[in-house]
């Protein structure tokens, strides 16, 4: 019990999901129209996406990629370029949660190697932003992309179009940042790490199994199709790729699924939601996600408004702001919790600000694009 409750208390928005799911079902009890709740187009994407990047993850199939960039740099400016933009484009096709586990860790070890710790936070906090602007840029990004990608019924080409101008913003931004970066000389000697499952041919495996999922988010492999092939080759390959799936994720859009199906059918619930949302995605949805982050309000929000390019755009801004705006964000800090529990506090200060800094410009151009 004990276990369970300490699982629990680890994973916050799965609790909040799952509460309030059986709040509304005192509402509306269960019955048939329960299975037509869950996404499973979603849901099966999901899975597949974080088990083939958990199985590129334990061949260290980033790590190598990250130290195959660092040899390059010559400079101070060049390192943290390195590890910032390593986040914003490798989050574009890995997710912004998979950019953070990867190159977090290896940011604190390669400038405590390089005698920059000093910089351990402002680059971090820098990983973070780029990670979460980055991803906003594909369907495959992040978890709320997926989502309203196959909610809205986007052709790749609009969700592009629509993602592309803050992109670019978000890019020239963080350029700017490194432009005021000092351009000392510094010499880094990268100690390799062993491969921990498998060679070559896994990496040939996984990058199959990834073009695999692309097919199936622009919908030309059929879902079933994918789970099947993706999950017996994943269960030949290396069966510890299940155990690194976030499972936790999974059971939150469910219990949110369930939450947004019943809401839809309460009247006033309904009216109100409509009321509040239409004309104002952008701003309601930068708004819920400081409080429950930007997964939960797109789920939440995209039950009540038909414009989905306003809410896919106001989310992903919404992953700027606080702490748990984008639960990514969380990944960063629990690492430098681990590293320098001292600054936690100095974290938590220069996130907001850095954060605040990179979505007025957006916000900006979000608000500018509507008249």
């Amino acid at each position: 019990m004990n276990r369970m409750i300490n699982w629990l208390q680890k994973e916050p928005v799965l609790t909040i999901s799952w509460i309030l799911a059986f709040c509304s079902m005192l509402l509306v009890p269960p019955d048939y129209q329960y299975a037509g709740y869950l996404d499973l187009h979603t849901l099966c994407l999901l899975f597949c996406l974080m088990a083939v990047m958990a199985g590129f993850q334990r061949i260290g199939f980033f790590h190598r990629l990250g130290q195959f960039m660092l040899s390059r740099t010559h400079s101070i400016r060049q390192l943290e370029g390195v590890l910032i933009l390593s986040c914003f484009f490798s989050s574009m096709l890995i997710t912004n949660d998979v950019a953070l586990i990867t190159f977090v860790p290896f940011a604190i070890e390669v400038l405590h190697m390089a005698g920059q710790d000093q910089r351990l936070v402002p680059v971090v906090v820098m990983q973070t932003i780029a990670a979460n602007l980055g991803s906003m840029a594909t369907p495959i990004g992040n978890p709320q992309n997926l989502y309203l990608y196959a909610h809205y019924k986007f052709s790749a080409s609009v969700f592009i179009q629509t993602m592309l101008p803050y992109t670019i913003v978000s890019l020239a931004c963080m350029l700017l940042f490194l432009s005021f970066q000092k351009r000392t000389t510094l010499s880094i000697q990268i100690q390799s790490k062993d491969i921990c499952a498998g060679g070559r041919w896994h990496a040939v495996l996984y990058s199959s199994l990834f073009v695999l999922c692309i097919g199936a988010v622009v919908r030309i492999v059929p879902i079933p199709i994918m789970v099947c092939i993706v999950a017996a080759a994943c269960f030949a390959a290396d069966r510890g790729i299940f155990k690194q799936v976030d499972y936790s994720l999974l059971l939150t859009f469910a219990g949110f699924f369930i939450l947004i199906g019943n809401l839809g059918r309460i009247q006033p619930f309904i009216a109100f939601f409509q009321a509040a949302v239409n004309g104002h995605e952008i701003i309601c949805a930068i708004l819920a996600s400081q409080i429950i982050s930007n997964v939960p309000a797109a789920l939440l929000l995209s039950g009540f408004t038909e414009q989905g390019s306003r809410l896919l755009i106001g989310v992903n801004l919404g992953g700027l702001g606080t702490l748990i705006a984008s639960m990514a964000s969380l990944i960063s800090y629990k690492y430098v919790s681990l590293a320098v529990p001292k600054k936690r506090g100095v974290y938590l200060r220069v996130f907001t600000i850095f954060n605040v800094l990179f979505l007025l410009p957006l916000l900006a151009l979000a608000l500018w694009g509507r008249f």
